[in-house]
């Protein structure tokens, strides 16, 4: 009797996706299609707390990013926030990759503006490569810190990224996951839950020219593991250490964990 087909790994998939092959494409047009408005409706739309979120996760991170001899990659980088805050922490090198060409343009755009701005050499440090975060273009262990903020939910293969993730990185080294999570129930995740669903789809749908990008924000993050899953997940590919802790409401995550 033949073996039965395994089931697909779990991963996002958009509306009209069958394949992880469908799943990368369409996430990559919808991305392409929404970046000259992506920053600005990312800080509207969380009403400036995604400066505050990254700005934390730089914090939590300094121990490695003040050593002078340490490699960064922030993976999905998008427009590259993440990687900036992360650069003006400290000397370590860091390198933003994402698979969105036109993300990775602002981010370039935004980088050289830094430097033309900055007095110290920081932003200089943040230097951005196109890549697929499922077949990166490093070699093994070449990493101290992988990082990744608002797009490890948007991958077509969640194992499959977590295992190119520990791949790069060196050993002991440290994953860090920023992502969106469902708040419990009750009256201020119930107010949550109304704005993403009501009210941000028709603001970014509206200001974007995309509203299926911003219908499918909220529906990501309703499909999306739990912070004791994603933990979960994170122990079960090979990482120790793992924890998490909540913010805003419990509606961001932050995971932490280092290659065993």
């Amino acid at each position: 009797m033949a073996e039965a087909a395994a089931p697909p790994a779990k991963g996002t998939r958009p509306e009209g996706a069958r394949t992880e092959r469908d799943a990368s494409r369409k996430v990559r047009e919808m991305f392409t299609q929404i970046a000259p408005r992506y920053d600005f409706l990312n800080h509207l739309l969380s009403l400036e707390m995604d400066r505050l979120w990254r700005a934390r996760t730089a914090r939590r991170l300094l121990p490695i990013l003040r050593r002078r001899d340490a490699r960064v990659l922030d993976l999905c980088c998008g427009t590259g926030d993440l990687a900036f805050a992360l650069a003006r922490s400290g000397p370590a090198q860091v390198i933003g990759a994402d698979f969105s060409h036109a993300m990775l343009v602002r981010a370039n755009t935004k980088s050289q503006a830094n430097e033309s701005g900055a007095r110290s050499g920081r932003a200089e440090r943040s230097v951005f490569f196109e890549a697929d975060a499922l077949q990166l273009p490093f070699a093994d262990a070449s990493f101290d810190l992988v990082t990744t903020a608002f797009g490890f939910r948007n991958l077509a293969n969640y194992e499959s990224g977590l295992m190119e993730i520990r791949r790069v990185l060196k050993p002991g080294g440290t994953l860090a996951v920023l992502e969106f999570s469902e708040p419990p129930p009750g009256l201020l995740g119930d107010l949550y839950r109304w704005y993403c669903r009501k009210v941000l789809p028709k603001i970014g749908g509206l200001l974007s020219g995309n509203p299926n990008a911003y219908k499918y924000l909220p529906a990501s993050v309703a499909r999306f593991f739990r912070p004791e899953e994603l933990a979960s997940l994170m122990c079960n590919a090979g990482f120790a250490s793992v924890k998490f802790e909540l913010w805003t409401l419990a509606s961001v995550a932050l995971h932490s964990g280092t290659r065993a």
